[in-house]
């Protein structure tokens, strides 16, 4: 499959919404057998999509955000995230490649091994860091990092975390198509829930967006792992239509998609003590992918989002399925 589905939908965006292509596309799908009775549970893996330094969800975000900051004549780009942060790394190294410079305000989250190895990562990945800890402390800061980031008039290119602007959620609206083209193509069945991890919310919005606009009446459940930002089925839904507005602002000319809220599930209950925190049933659920050779998943999304499918699909809030978890963690060995 060459080139964004999105621009073979909407020629229009072509020039106006500039893609960079760096991973390989389709990502794999495939049946998960003896996890659950009476419901099919399947899996898109977007664990390896990636040609740098890192992989997984992020990634799909950056191959718009990219060729975005270069139409925006900007050098820098600024954004934020915990210590731990898949995204600030990703953005760092791919970045990196384009001969763009990263500026990383981190926020604390529980410290485990994890977490100290993925710090190191973003030592060692070109960025510069500073240390915010809190919320309210990277707020207060905000002023500063712009002005300390401008290249001569040009300010930093400033992203929320995870990416989940609308130009990065166009990266899910992508994805989206892409599953659609693979139901269509008879690799799997058409899904009736996709669930997947919920940090910033960018995933599930443009999952949504995407899967009305490809016609496929798949739900979107979204587990939230991250407590330190509103992500709800309302936010979740609101990005979504922010997205809606950038596509048609850049001359697609969409149908009307109409979300609303009850369309979405966003589900709280295996979120544990906060982000970044380890949960018993996350660690189980991380256990049982590992040991049965399905996946590798990192403890602070995947591994709670599986949870939340195992135990969703064992008491019937799935139905009969197929069900489909999104896995979007893409460590490398690498680094």
């Amino acid at each position: 499959m060459s080139g964004p589905l999105l621009h073979r939908m909407f020629p229009q965006l072509v020039t106006s919404l500039p893609h960079l292509s760096l991973g390989d596309r389709p990502t794999p799908v495939r049946e998960l057998t003896g996890l659950a009775d009476g419901v099919s549970l399947w899996c898109k893996d977007e664990s390896g999509f990636g040609s740098g330094g890192w992989g997984g969800n992020k990634i799909r975000k950056l191959e718009w955000i990219l060729p975005d900051v270069r139409r925006r004549g900007r050098h820098t780009i600024l954004t934020v995230g915990g210590l731990g942060t898949n995204w600030g790394l990703a953005t760092a190294l791919y970045a990196r490649e384009q001969g763009l410079s990263t500026a990383l305000a981190l926020i604390d989250q529980p410290l485990d091994d994890h977490v100290r190895a993925h710090l190191e990562r973003l030592r060692r990945s070109g960025a510069t860091l500073y240390f915010t800890r809190t919320k309210a402390r990277t707020v207060a800061a905000a002023p500063w990092l712009f002005v300390r980031h401008t290249t001569g008039r040009r300010l930093p290119y400033f992203l929320p975390a995870g990416g989940s602007a609308p130009i990065g959620t166009v990266g899910y609206v992508e994805v989206a198509l892409e599953l659609a083209a693979q139901v269509a193509d008879g690799v799997l069945p058409e899904p009736s829930h996709v669930v997947t991890a919920v940090g910033s919310g960018g995933t599930a919005a443009g999952l949504a967006l995407g899967l009305r606009l490809a016609g496929l009446h798949t739900r979107v459940v979204g587990v939230v792992v991250n407590d330190t930002l509103r992500l709800d089925d309302r936010a979740v839904v609101a990005l979504a239509d922010r997205t809606e507005g950038l596509l048609r602002g850049r001359g697609a000319n969409l149908p009307p998609t109409r979300i609303v809220p009850a369309e979405v599930t966003m589900v709280r209950d295996w979120l544990g003590p906060g982000y970044g925190h380890a949960t018993p049933e996350g660690d189980s659920a991380q256990r049982l992918a590992s040991e049965s050779g399905l996946m590798e998943l990192d403890p602070v999304y995947t591994a709670k989002a599986f949870a939340a499918l195992l135990a969703m699909s064992a008491d019937g809030r799935l139905g009969t399925g197929p069900v489909l978890f999104l896995h979007t963690h893409g460590p490398r060995d690498t680094l």
